[in-house]
């Protein structure tokens, strides 16, 4: 028997907050900037790349980067030429696709690290200067902390699916500390 003055409550649900709900992490219009800007900034390094390895574009091939590559105080020009063009050439690819892209995106901040180091820091801005490699790595490294996006071949693969900033991160660490380990090889 229970008393008149006891009954039972049922738990009530929290009521909604008020106010503004924040935004969605990831909608159409930042996936599609995400992805415009990984093709643009992967077409051109992947076709920087092209030149060096291939000759393509007006490049000079392995033979002549690699003479370049030398003049500018690198070991083995030949094979730091090839080295640079599949960094590259992959790297941007990658990035086009969308494919492991923190990786992607770190092995285009470590050759354009080492690309600014042999360009010099005289000047800023262009011809001289270092404003265009500037900018590309800086995109490569948004895209490497943010990710490719739900327009990539990453959403596919469970290793890198759910991207995190740590994954991002870390690689941007690994591209940066393998640029310096190339530059600490130059004469």
């Amino acid at each position: 028997m229970t008393s008149p003055s006891v009954t039972a409550t049922k738990p009530q649900a929290a009521a909604p907050a008020a106010g503004p709900r924040p935004a969605a992490l990831s909608t159409p219009g930042h996936d599609t900037g995400l992805l415009l800007l990984r093709v643009v900034l992967g077409l051109t390094m992947a076709a920087h790349g092209s030149q060096k390895l291939f000759g393509w574009f007006g490049g000079g091939g392995v033979s002549g980067t690699g003479q370049f590559f030398t003049a500018s105080g690198y070991p083995a020009g030949d094979a730091m030429a090839v080295l640079a063009g599949l960094t590259e050439t992959l790297g941007g690819l990658g990035l086009v696709l969308g494919l492991l892209t923190p990786l992607a995106g770190a092995a285009i901040v470590g050759t354009l690290i080492n690309a600014i180091a042999v360009h010099g820091a005289g000047a800023f801005f262009a011809p001289k200067g270092i404003e265009y490699e500037l900018l590309l790595t800086a995109g490569a490294a948004a895209l490497a902390l943010t990710g490719p996006g739900r327009y990539a071949v990453d959403r596919f693969l469970p290793v890198v699916r759910s991207h995190r900033l740590a994954h991002g991160a870390l690689a941007v660490a690994l591209g940066v500390i393998l640029a310096a380990a190339l530059l600490l090889v130059r004469d």
